[in-house]
């Protein structure tokens, strides 16, 4: 471990100030225990918020502009020039920014400063997502900027930005071997899965939810984010079986959507299928609150589609899920795979309606299973998915990135 204070500016893509728990948390609370603290760059979200610069918080820009996607390079540029006269950083690093990437490798190389990159997303392939989308509704100018902004992104990314950086972390192993199979050294690679704070996913500190229209049912749950590119749809075929073989179930979907537009396909695909008595849409609500029905629940549900942008994943929902001493049922995508084959904690199955209605309807029916599995997912967790374990490890990572003697290539 450190035995000097390092301080990292570290560019985000997501606004400022950080809500995500692999920020948040890992950044702001787990990692300046072993002596690592981060100066944040990036734009404040939409609303606005957050436009002042505070210690350790470097807000330039904002992502509600129209400019933004053109000009947020040049804004954490100069957020990354505050950072340096408030504090000279140890190491820059870039969480899935590519443009801003190339300046800060640039800034790094001129400063004598290793260079980190943080992959949470393949966003190249997310940006080719987008662009097939737009080309199956026309090949118009909209298409092409898109085709244009894929191609760079692939260039740079894979050509420039990763064999370049002193050290990369990335979401999973999945991502780890995936990246290593396009050419990317293993060795400086270091993989930080999603994690949960303890304290916060302590059962006994929880109010469970006293919703009455949960009374009287048998509650499963799903914790997260409402999208047709994640198949949500697939949830209201799973809980049409499970309605048609046990009609008390009432599926919890405690989560918003990307944008109006999704969340108002979800509610007309719920009332489309007549499953209003049986699906429980919230929206979006407080951690504690949507946590809350979490322990009402007693089955979690994981699902999510295979293909490149999803198998490298690292899905927060399962380990919430294992926290809290519910037994869950997950698809096989590599990570998740991972956790229930180590913890033991839940069922792994294929991402079809079937199956996932089958190994529900398992746990309801068996007691004495479901409370085995649920019994393994906190000890588990605590050992292995814990920011303060993740913390350690990465912790220890920056010590080998930041010696004395700066970047070694």
């Amino acid at each position: 471990m450190r035995s000097s204070p390092l301080s990292i500016a570290y560019i985000v893509r997501d606004p400022l100030p950080p809500r995500r728990a692999d920020v948040l948390t890992l950044f702001g609370a787990e990692l300046p225990r072993h002596g690592v603290h981060a100066e944040l760059v990036g734009q404040a979200g939409a609303d606005g918020a957050g436009r002042h610069d505070t210690g350790g918080m470097h807000v330039v820009g904002s992502l509600g502009s129209r400019f933004a996607a053109l000009l947020s390079p040049l804004w954490d540029l100069l957020g990354l020039l505050r950072a340096w006269r408030r504090t000279r950083p140890g190491c820059i690093q870039v969480r899935d920014k590519i443009a801003s990437a190339c300046l800060a490798w640039l800034a790094a190389r001129l400063l004598g400063l290793p260079f980190v990159y943080w992959m949470s997303f393949p966003i190249v392939e997310g940006f080719e997502v987008r662009r097939d989308a737009i080309g199956r509704r026309g090949r118009g100018a909209l298409w092409l900027a898109h085709a244009l902004r894929a191609a760079a992104s692939r260039l740079l990314l894979y050509r420039l930005v990763l064999p370049r950086a002193d050290h990369v972390f990335v979401q999973s192993e999945a991502m780890r071997a995936w990246l290593a199979g396009r050419g990317i050294d293993a060795a400086r690679m270091t993989a930080v899965p999603m994690g949960v704070d303890s304290a916060l996913f302590e059962r006994s500190a929880i109010p469970p939810s006293a919703d009455p229209r949960l009374d009287g049912r048998r509650v499963l749950v799903y914790l997260g984010s409402v999208a047709q590119s994640r198949q949500s749809g697939f949830l209201l075929d799973v809980a049409l079986l499970l309605r048609a073989r046990m009609p008390e179930v009432l599926l919890v979907i405690a989560g918003d959507a990307p944008s109006p537009d999704e969340m108002a396909w979800m509610r007309r695909e719920i009332a489309s299928l007549q499953l209003g008595e049986h699906v429980l849409l919230t929206g979006w609500l407080p951690q504690r609150e949507a946590l809350g029905y979490a322990l009402r629940a007693e089955v979690g549900l994981s699902p999510i589609p295979r293909g490149t942008l999803f198998d490298v994943s690292s899905p927060t929902k399962l380990v919430e899920y294992l926290a809290l001493g519910i037994p869950s049922v997950a698809n096989d995508i590599p990570d998740q795979a991972l956790v229930l084959e180590e913890s033991g904690a839940g069922l792994c199955v294929p991402m079809q309606a079937e199956a996932f209605a089958d190994a529900t309807l398992r746990l309801l029916g068996d007691p004495a299973l479901a409370a085995r599995l649920a019994a393994r997912g906190p000890p588990w967790v605590r050992t292995n998915r814990s920011y303060d374990i993740l913390g350690r490890k990465v912790a220890q990572a920056y010590s080998a990135i930041c010696p004395p003697c700066g970047p070694t290539h």
